[in-house]
């Protein structure tokens, strides 16, 4: 199984858990992670619910990352491989029983999210290995600091991303318009390191004035998301 590392080499902070995931994890391979400069998103209403957001340009940047990341799977021939972000953190202690669940149940048409906050409930649980389950979550989590994806999966999420409108992370959480199942493992060992390595390089600041207006925008569009849950 290939690792693909999403690191930004201008990210110099980064550079040294950069090292130390490809100590770790196996096979590994950097990709360099885009830059949303010089690129546009739609106005969030390519797919319903509509999305209330103006995109960021690290936000941009980082779906285009992934996509590179896809598009890497497709090219290799690989039948999947791990994707993480440059701020991933293990804990050596669960991660071993994270890997014997991809070894066993891993295939082209899986997306299997590692996420770093326990916020998925359980529609069908898969399997389990020590502390680890793999299961199918009703409502897919947010964030996409880990994740196993496989060819088929990656072909079509490259096929429903060609038109950018919304953050992929809450694109990912539509699989009703891309049509890929997405499963889930809790717990599993992983976290995130973002405020170590110098903060986040996607989320930008929102002025006081707009938190509210913005608060209830995002309440809004939740509900609408968990009023589809995947079903097993």
């Amino acid at each position: 199984m290939q690792t693909l590392i999403i690191h930004m080499s201008s990210a110099t902070a980064r550079a040294q858990n950069v090292q130390t995931l490809c100590a770790t994890l196996p096979d590994p391979h950097v990709i360099e992670a885009r830059t949303g400069a010089g690129h546009t998103a739609s106005r969030g209403d390519v797919h319903h619910p509509t999305y209330p957001f103006e995109m960021s340009s690290g936000e941009i940047g980082c779906t285009l990352s992934h996509r590179a990341c896809w598009q890497h799977i497709l090219d290799t021939g690989a039948q999947y491989a791990l994707i993480v972000e440059d701020d991933l953190s293990l804990d050596p202690a669960v991660w071993p029983h994270v890997l014997t669940l991809i070894h066993a149940h891993a295939s082209p048409d899986h997306f299997i999210r590692i996420p770093a906050k326990a916020r998925e409930t359980s529609a069908q649980n898969v399997a389990n290995d020590g502390p680890a389950t793999l299961f199918l979550p009703k409502v897919i989590g947010l964030q996409t600091v880990c994740q196993v994806v496989g060819r088929n999966a990656a072909q079509r999420l490259l096929d429903a991303t060609v038109q950018i409108d919304r953050p992929i992370d809450t694109f990912l959480q539509m699989h009703w318009v891309h049509g890929q199942t997405i499963h889930t493992i809790l717990p599993n060992g992983v976290s995130e390191l973002t405020a170590e390595l110098g903060g986040s390089t996607i989320q930008k600041k929102t002025r006081t004035k707009g938190k509210l207006a913005r608060e209830i925008n995002r309440f809004v569009y939740r509900r609408a998301v968990n009023k589809r849950p995947q079903r097993p």
